[in-house]
């Protein structure tokens, strides 16, 4: 049996569906809630269903079952303010499943974030040692949770603690595609616009504050939902690999190109308008993300990465302009 934490949500959900037409057996731990976010799970044949506040009992009981956590679960929010709740969730959680999979001689792969690496001025070089992550600082509570786990792993590591039976921290990059339709605010520019751009009218991007960067050329590592997916599968196939990795297509790319490959997936022409960015924003921006894959790469995983030319069309095509969006 495989648990995916977080299993209902954006990229857990797809982790899911992947696993289970792949023959696992899954379980998933989440949170349901009042909304539609239970149809990121309908069309997935689950053996379990978990609520958050139930998964150490549910451990006590069905560990032995269990052969790999996916670790997914997370207040992802980059607006989130209550420090608290994100560290209990993001860290104390992190690192109880840790502890758990070491113990019972489990696998343990786990979501770290791009938020990681803040503003970029030390690069984005997936270096898990503890030297390495000290240099990094996060632009807010998230990233910084995220970046607190990804530390209290190195140094367990560098301690000589005993680890899980394989353990992978994944840093994903700007991840869009289907099932994220519950992300309200967080979801991709291209979930949020895809109606607009549909209907013919002008999508809003944010103007730029830097001078390094026109209107609409802020970049990020645009990442398919796929491929995410394809590095967990491939992980899942290669139980020996260790590490932090980066998920990302090692390509960035303009918030306008993401635009303009919408507009030509809808068959329109490009209408952009810049708006101002939120205030509380402002001094908190990611202006340039962009994966390094060489570690990835030399690790064995050897598929090629879609574009988002390729990936927004598919998302169009295959999803948003279907009456069911969901994978």
């Amino acid at each position: 049996m495989i648990l995916v934490t977080g299993g209902a949500g954006f990229i857990g959900s797809n982790i899911v569906a992947r696993l289970a037409e792949h023959g696992h057996s899954v379980a998933v731990c989440d949170f349901l809630g009042n909304g539609v976010k239970w149809r990121n799970l309908a069309k997935t044949d689950l053996c379990d269903l978990v609520a958050p506040e139930r998964l150490s009992p549910w451990l006590d009981t069905n560990g032995d079952a269990v052969d790999l956590i996916v670790h997914m679960g997370a207040i992802s929010s980059t607006s989130a303010g209550d420090a608290d709740l994100v560290i209990e969730v993001n860290f104390r959680l992190s690192w109880f499943l840790w502890q758990w999979c070491a113990r019972h001689g489990k696998r343990f792969l786990y979501a770290s974030s791009a938020a990681t690496y803040g503003s970029g001025e030390h690069g984005f070089e997936d270096d898990g040692s503890s030297a390495a992550l000290g240099k990094l600082r996060p632009l807010n509570l998230y990233g910084w949770s995220k970046h607190l786990f990804d530390r209290r792993v190195a140094r367990a590591v560098a301690d000589g603690e005993p680890p899980p039976a394989q353990w992978a921290g994944l840093k994903f990059f700007n991840v869009y595609g289907p099932n994220e339709y519950h992300k309200a605010g967080m979801q991709s520019v291209i979930a949020h616009s895809y109606a607009t751009a549909a209907s013919g009218k002008a999508v809003t991007l944010y103007k730029s504050y830097h001078p390094d960067y026109a209107d609409g050329e802020q970049k990020r590592d645009f990442i398919y939902v796929d491929d995410c997916v394809e590095v967990i599968l491939w992980f899942v196939d290669n139980p020996t690999i260790n590490g932090v990795y980066n998920v990302g297509t090692g390509t960035a790319r303009s918030f306008a190109d993401l635009a303009n490959a919408l507009f030509a997936a809808v068959g329109h022409a490009a209408q952009i308008t810049y708006v101002d960015m939120p205030e509380n924003m402002r001094l908190r921006y990611q202006y340039f993300t962009q994966a390094r894959t060489d570690r990835l790469r030399a690790a064995g995983f050897a598929r090629p990465f879609t574009t988002i030319e390729q990936g927004v069309r598919i998302y169009v095509e295959r999803y948003l302009s279907q009456t069911d969006s969901h994978c």
